[in-house]
């Protein structure tokens, strides 16, 4: 028997047309999603480009409030550590803290320490509940902020007279020490509060929405008066901008791993997606305990079941198991034919030498137990090769 042939040159593997058929769906989603994700980040590359800078005449920048503060005579000078915010603090000078949420608590009690006597100034443009209640004591922040944006001033403070009507809808105060200027309130809660020092001349001013201090609304409603009344009441203006890279955001003796890095909201993430993944284990595995044999409602012919299990093999590429049924099926039906015990149909010691003198040839048993004993094909075109040639060694020896 001859059991060394060339392969066929055609091939099951799948061609390059069906495997793009397969995955173009996929590259679809992926091209689509990373289109978008270009888009977002375009469009809001420039959407708050230079927020609250007075150097920025981009819309949100506040460039325009710096240079009218300058022809009145008030110099702006802009600093991005806490040292500097302290250092300046005085009786002739207005702090601007432009994100005050960005402190962390010890920054916050350290730069109230340096402000609460100092006599002049301190502005913080739109603190929530994380800062206000450390930076001007006594002004808690409410959870639900204003549906107006443009407010009467209704108070008595003299600036707010003067200015009328403002933009300074936002974040919403409630006020629970007397004495305190209470302006625009949303709701019977003020938007704008000014808080007098204990001792001195000294202030703080707690403004809850910026939007009187942008280059694109400073010329809307009383928004100009207001920003200029507000800082320019001492000669030297500090334009605080806090930054992430500040070394006084840290404790020096105080040693952070990554987890203490990370935003509690990633960790709050992470622990929905574990939830969510148990979750969906639970759903995928509906069917609990041993399998339970079921009689079938009608019969099923042995080539579907073939051809089903067949493509089984092949969507999970397992030539080795395809190969390994073949040839265990192939030396089951052999042995009883050449005289070998069916128990003994996978040995080679057993079957190779009564299946070469059953055939009377004089062949290469390595061959034969290549063919029946070998290693699994490397791809489908040798598998297609293997099952012909093992067909064909059972045709020989049931016709011999």
């Amino acid at each position: 028997m001859t059991t060394e042939a060339t392969l066929p040159s055609t091939s099951a593997s799948p061609t390059a047309r069906q495997v793009w058929t397969r995955a173009r769906g996929v590259v679809l989603a992926l091209v689509l999603l990373l289109v978008a994700a270009v888009v977002i980040a375009a469009i809001r590359s420039t959407e708050r480009h230079g927020s609250l800078d007075p150097r920025s005449a981009d819309p949100y920048g506040s460039r325009a409030v710096a240079e009218l503060l300058a022809g009145r005579g008030v110099d702006t000078r802009v600093v991005t550590t806490l040292d500097e915010a302290r250092a300046a603090a005085g009786p002739d000078t207005t702090l601007l803290v432009a994100v005050p949420d960005l402190l962390t608590h010890r920054q916050q009690s350290r730069l109230r320490s340096a402000t609460a006597d100092s006599g002049g100034r301190t502005l913080l443009v739109a603190p929530g509940i994380w800062s206000v209640e450390r930076l001007a004591p006594g002004v808690v922040a409410d959870p639900a902020t204003s549906l107006d944006s443009t407010l009467d001033p209704d108070c008595g403070l003299p600036a707010a007279q003067r200015a009328g009507t403002a933009d300074t809808g936002g974040i919403r105060y409630t006020v629970t020490h007397p004495g305190n200027d209470e302006c625009y309130p949303s709701e019977r809660l003020p938007t704008l509060v000014r808080v007098p020092a204990a001792s001195g001349d000294g202030d703080t001013v707690v403004l809850g929405a910026p939007d009187i201090l942008y280059n694109d609304t400073l010329d809307e409603q009383g928004n100009a008066s207001l920003a200029l009344q507000l800082l320019g009441s001492r000669p030297h203006l500090v334009w605080y901008l806090p930054s992430l890279s500040d070394s006084s955001a840290t404790d020096p003796g105080e040693e952070k791993g990554f987890l203490d890095l990370l935003p509690s909201g990633w960790l709050w993430g992470t622990l929905q997606l574990f939830f969510a993944a148990a979750l969906a284990a639970l759903w995928r595995a509906r069917r609990f305990g041993p399998l339970v044999p079921e009689k079938l409602p009608v019969a099923i012919r042995a080539s579907e079941t073939v051809e089903g299990r067949a493509r089984l093999y092949r969507k999970a590429n397992a030539r080795d198991r395809a190969a390994n049924a073949l040839r265990s099926t192939t030396r089951t039906r052999l042995a009883p034919l050449v005289g070998v015990p069916v128990a003994q149909a996978h040995a080679p010691e057993a079957l190779l030498p009564a299946l070469s003198a059953h055939l009377h040839s004089d062949g290469d048993g390595q061959s034969l137990h290549s063919l029946l004993f070998g290693p699994p094909p490397s791809d489908d075109a040798a598998l297609i090769f293997l099952a012909d040639q093992l067909d064909a060694l059972e045709r020989e020896v049931r016709r011999s």
